[in-house]
């Protein structure tokens, strides 16, 4: 990413899909470093395609949301009882 209008707009993205996690009762899937570094990567492969800033946010939301939930259920969580065959 070399355009520093999609520059500026990836780190405001960051932030603010950030707080909107950090505000929720998303369980986190490593440390708060790996996961911003995994929102980073997320934020800047949608850049090309998000149409504005608001749009970006919100993929980047569901994108990450959507990463966390696939991990935690095909790894199991530790404190759930496994499921009957």
């Amino acid at each position: 990413m070399t355009d520093p209008v999609d520059l500026a707009h990836a780190i405001a993205a960051v932030e603010e899909v950030w707080a909107e996690i950090r505000s929720t009762s998303y369980a986190l899937l490593g440390t708060e470093e790996q996961e911003r570094e995994r929102l980073k990567f997320i934020v800047a492969s949608l850049v090309p395609m998000a149409l504005d800033e608001k749009e970006l946010v919100a993929r980047a939301v569901e994108r990450f949301i959507g990463n966390a939930r696939k991990n935690s259920v095909s790894a199991g969580r530790e404190d759930e009882e496994p499921l009957a065959p």
